[in-house]
């Protein structure tokens, strides 16, 4: 007989490790599937060109998890400010964090960082079997539970699915559940740089004609950058000399930190939009990049997702303590009616966003500026904005709620 698990994950990324470790740590029988086990990171090894730019929210989940202090010990870059202006108006805007009453308004974290982190958590805690390496292959979804097999033929069973694999999704395509997909005909630029001057603890954003250029702080005085352009014109970038490159991209942020002075690896992803029609089916969920993708321009697609597991943990748990089985729809019901709206929410207003700042019409333009301004003149207007995205607002799940200000 095959063992049963209450809660089966498909993909060990940070949004499906996080999952797994809030519920293992509660009590409950978790199985966790992901093709190859993270790599532990040290303080020396060279920074990912993956990286996030986690909300308060998202620190207390890891702080809530135990393994918060684990990420800083080895490097997290807190940034305490922001300066975003457009390329094509006179229109700026900063935050602060004392404009959310906090001394703080996010970390920069490396995506690898994080999910080794979970991983070393994941390994002492009994109630969690890791299928390393393992693959979905397939599964059938019975009145009492899913059987579940792997490529190396497992098999074991669990009373709810949770997909956490990412854009497409295995999970979502074997479960019947549709996405609409938006191709931005964009790719994101990546690299770590280092600048003449320094970054000063500030998030730096300036809104192009083909797409916003971020440079991000990282706690070794480097800057991670994301530029979103055309994806002819982000192959171009990434095979440019590296002297036209650094001229180039000091050229784009208007030598706002002066030359810079190295560049490393360079890679370019594609970037979509995607919404999945329901993020729940029978016994099966979806959560993180499985269930929505959104444009990174204010990069809040790891948020949402670790919301997601934040709020998918909290309604089994409460459900587990109902005596209720893990997989009822009373359970699958509560969380998607708690995250589609705001992930969709999140979704709309980053299209739209991109919209806007990407149009050459002129008029366009003005009130693109005009509207920066205004915003920058209404301190209660950006106190909301940056209280939301901090993390601070109503309706979050217990795991995730800001206690503190650093």
């Amino acid at each position: 007989m095959s063992e049963h698990f209450e809660v089966a994950i498909i993909g060990g990324g940070a949004v499906g490790a996080t999952l797994a470790c809030a519920l293992a740590r509660s009590g409950c029988r978790t199985a966790l599937v992901e093709t190859r086990e993270p790599v532990p990171v040290s303080a020396t090894d060279e920074i990912d060109l993956r990286v996030f730019a986690l909300s308060l929210a998202s620190r207390c989940i890891f702080l809530n998890l135990g393994v918060w202090d684990a990420m800083s010990g080895v490097r997290v870059g807190p940034y305490n400010h922001m300066h975003v202006w457009d390329a094509r108006s006179d229109g700026v805007i900063d935050f602060d964090a004392t404009d959310g009453g906090t001394d703080v308004l996010g970390y920069i974290v490396e995506n690898s960082l994080i999910t080794a982190t979970l991983w070393s958590r994941l390994r002492v805690l009994p109630e969690l079997t890791a299928f390393c390496p393992g693959k979905l292959a397939r599964f059938d979804v019975g009145a009492d539970a899913v059987n579940i097999e792997l490529e190396n033929g497992t098999k074991f069973s669990c009373s709810m699915l949770v997909g956490a694999d990412g854009a497409w999704s295995k999970v979502r395509q074997a479960a019947g559940i549709e996405a609409s997909r938006h191709d931005y005909h964009q790719k994101g630029l990546v690299c770590v740089v280092s600048t003449e001057k320094p970054h000063e603890t500030t998030a730096w954003q300036r809104f192009l004609p083909t797409g916003p250029l971020a440079f991000l702080p990282l706690s070794d005085g480097r800057c991670s950058i994301v530029w979103s352009t055309a994806s002819d014109e982000a192959d171009r970038l990434a095979a440019m000399p590296e002297d036209e490159f650094r001229r180039t991209l000091e050229e784009a942020l208007e030598s706002r930190l002066g030359a810079i002075t190295s560049v490393g690896e360079r890679a370019a992803f594609p970037l979509q939009l995607a919404r999945a029609r329901h993020y729940t089916s029978d016994r099966v969920a979806l959560i993180g990049d499985a269930a929505h993708v959104v444009h990174p321009l204010a990069g809040q697609g790891v948020n949402l997702g670790l919301l997601d597991a934040a709020v998918l943990a909290e309604e089994l748990q409460r459900g587990i303590a109902a005596k209720r089985d893990p997989g009822s729809r009373v359970i699958l019901r509560r969380y998607e009616r708690r995250r589609k709206g705001d992930n969709l929410l999140m979704a709309g207003a980053m299209h739209a966003l991109h919209g806007i700042f990407g149009s050459s019409v002129e008029p366009i333009s003005h009130l693109r500026g005009f509207g920066l301004n205004i915003a920058s003149r209404l301190p209660p207007l950006k106190r909301l904005f940056v209280r939301h995205a901090m993390g601070k607002r109503p309706g979050l799940p217990a795991l995730a709620r800001v206690r503190d200000a650093a």
